[in-house]
């Protein structure tokens, strides 16, 4: 059985919600205002480019850099431009090109960077990349990497590589690689390789390669090989191995197993070694191989070998090098007694 797991793509750029609210208004010609400082050191009121103590605006303009605290009531003009370097202090909103420290408000956005402490009632995100603790009501992206903790209220996303933890209340997922561990109340996913911890009510999922644990409440699936623990309320799949322990309420199932299959229905895979317990069903594919122990009510090795045990009601092997328990065992390798009741054995 082969599962693939839609991966998901959740807002990686959430940040950017201001471009709904705030219409495309021309940047003022000149920065103005009103600084009241010795050198640099002071207060700003107003677009005053660059400033080290307590700076208030309306809207950024042309902000080159604040060290200390810049307070806003709305977005700067896109693009947006320079550098915070303290508090980033949104009345509600606030943004720059790059915040690094704590940013404090409704909305909060950097067009490239953020490193800090981010708290936003609605959302907040940078463009290139997020890196410390970024927590928002409604959603948290970036459209590169996450590097630290990313929680949303609803979404979180990354359009690149998540190195850390992201939890989102629906939805949670990066484009890229996946080290750490992300949870959403539906569904987590990623495009790449996942080393770590995925938990998804619903569906969990990678494009690649996936070593770690991963618990879905539907499905559970990787594109490439899964090594560790994957559980899932209706199945579990692999494009290339599953190697560990797969637990399927229905069916698990990959073209190359190494391990332990447990299913509520059904287990396959073209070559399996371990062992298999699949109350209905379990199915060796064309020129596979099971080395190992399955229990299932009909193990169907009709186009395959069964080396090791298989106990069923229904036991069939194209080639059996090993022991058939069950009501009927067939082993068509086998000249004579090819068909017996009880126990078939052939070396």
């Amino acid at each position: 059985m082969r599962t693939r797991v839609q991966v998901l793509r959740v807002l990686p750029a959430i940040a950017f919600f201001s471009a709904i609210l705030i219409p495309s208004t021309p940047r003022p010609l000149q920065a103005q205002g009103l600084k009241i400082a010795v050198g640099n050191v002071g207060l700003g009121i107003g677009d005053v480019p660059r400033l080290d103590g307590l700076r208030l605006n309306f809207r950024d303009s042309r902000l080159e850099l604040v060290r200390g605290i810049n307070a806003t009531i709305w977005a700067p003009y896109e693009p947006a431009e320079g550098v915070v370097k303290g508090l980033a202090l949104g009345v509600p909103l606030t943004g720059a090109g790059d915040i690094s420290g704590l940013a404090v408000g409704a909305g909060i956005s950097a067009d490239h960077t953020f490193s800090g402490v981010g708290l936003s009632a609605i959302g907040m995100g940078a463009g290139d990349r997020v890196s410390g603790i970024a927590i928002g009501g409604v959603g948290v992206g970036t459209g590169g990497d996450l590097r630290g903790l990313a929680i949303g209220g609803v979404g979180a996303g990354a359009g690149g590589d998540i190195h850390g933890v992201m939890i989102g209340g629906v939805g949670a997922g990066g484009g890229g690689r996946l080290t750490g561990v992300a949870i959403g109340g539906v569904g987590v996913g990623a495009s790449g390789d996942v080393t770590g911890v995925m938990i998804g009510g619903v569906g969990v999922g990678s494009g690649a390669d996936v070593t770690g644990i991963l618990l879905g409440g539907v499905g559970v699936g990787a594109g490439g090989d899964l090594t560790g623990v994957a559980i899932g309320g209706v199945g579990v799949g692999a494009g290339g191995e599953l190697m560990g322990l797969a637990i399927g309420g229905v069916g698990a199932g990959a073209p190359r197993v190494t391990g332990v299959i447990l299913a509520g229905a059904a287990a396959g895979g073209e070559d399996v070694t371990g062992l298999v317990i699949a109350p209905g069903y379990f199915k060796i594919s064309e020129g596979g191989t099971l080395h190992g122990v399955s229990v299932a009510a009909f193990n169907d090795i009709r186009d395959g070998q069964q080396r090791g045990l298989c106990i069923g009601l229904l036991n069939i092997a194209d080639e059996l090098h090993g022991l058939q328990v069950g009501l009927i065992n067939i082993a068509r390798n086998k000249d004579s007694f090819s068909v017996l009741p009880i126990l078939n054995y052939s070396r």
